[in-house]
């Protein structure tokens, strides 16, 4: 059946999830909870990023949730070709870390949203069908690390408005999408907006980062590269 023919019927089609982990007990337990929770579903796994390049489920996933440190090729290397092989599909990072680096590396190829491994299993759906709808989830401790990178007196400091500020702040408390938006008296889809442009400037800024630190490196040394899990 057809999304428009399931909704002219009231059905609902669930959410199809990918998931590239190379836990075997990971990937069985998430594939577990997508196939409980109602509104979702696995659109497979795979132990590594060059296995899931060779899938094609059909109908494609909606959201991959992508590992960081993989066998062969990392999770980060993975995301511009993972967007070229699902350009519909949002792509999460779901990893145990979570410096500053891992942030900036994964943000620079392309991530929607970064998740740690601890999020709660309630949490996490709910961060799934939020990159699915336009949001781009950001647990606390990740939005602590962001705090840090646009905190004075670095120059990146001045690009969030003073409402991203009041947003990522809340985030740092640890407060929920609705909290943060009645202490602001705007609405949850406003707060969710917010966390995206936040994420867009600290991608860009990441970028600018990567690319003075390429123009600033001496003739024929390495790049710096991005810890794997």
């Amino acid at each position: 059946m057809s999304d428009d023919a399931a909704a002219a019927v009231g059905v609902t089609t669930a959410l199809r999830v990918f998931v590239i982990e190379d836990s075997s007990s990971v990937r069985e337990a998430l594939e577990l909870l997508l196939d409980g929770a109602p509104g979702f579903a696995s659109a497979g796994t795979a132990g590594d990023a060059e296995s899931a390049l060779a899938t094609h489920p059909d109908p494609p996933p909606d959201v991959v949730l992508v590992d960081i440190g993989l066998p062969g090729m990392s999770g980060t290397d993975a995301l511009p070709l993972l967007r070229r092989h699902w350009p519909h599909a949002e792509l999460l990072m779901l990893t145990v870390h979570d410096e500053g680096e891992r942030i900036f590396g994964a943000l620079c190829a392309g991530a929607t949203g970064y998740l740690l491994k601890a999020t709660p299993p309630t949490a996490l759906l709910d961060a799934i069908r939020e990159a699915h709808d336009g949001g781009a989830p950001m647990t606390a401790s990740v939005a602590r690390q962001v705090v840090r990178v646009f905190r004075a007196p670095d120059p990146a400091a001045g690009l969030l408005s003073p409402r991203e500020r009041d947003v990522l702040q809340g985030l740092v408390d640890g407060r929920t999408y609705k909290q943060i938006g009645d202490g602001l008296f705007i609405s949850v889809n406003t707060v969710a907006f917010h966390v995206k442009q936040i994420y867009q400037k600290l991608h860009v800024h990441s970028r600018a980062e990567a690319t003075a630190r390429t123009a600033s490196r001496p003739p024929g040394s390495a790049p710096k590269n991005y810890p794997s899990m």
